[in-house]
């Protein structure tokens, strides 16, 4: 079976990581990240789109955790674009 994720087919299920017991979402931030950064994401799976920007996707237990997600965003001042949740449980 093929999966439509972000336009593209692939043949890995978008949510192959996801345990199911939390939510998942998905942070889209202006540029890419550089290697030096992608550390501070450690858990979540980091694309860089054909447009530029960076899709960070991922399992966050609580609105606490997302928080600290966000904090990050902001302490390595790359703009924030979206933050989508892709599943509610």
């Amino acid at each position: 079976m093929a999966y439509l994720w972000h336009g593209t087919l692939s043949q890995e299920h978008p949510f192959e990581f996801h345990s199911g017991l939390n939510p998942v979402y998905q942070i889209r931030l202006q540029g890419h990240l550089g290697p030096q950064r992608r550390d501070w994401f450690d858990g979540f799976r980091i694309s860089n789109t054909g447009n530029g920007d960076t899709l960070l996707t991922g399992e966050i237990v609580d609105q606490a955790a997302l928080y600290g997600v966000l904090k990050k965003v902001r302490d390595i001042g790359v703009p924030l674009l979206s933050v989508i949740c892709l599943n509610e449980n």
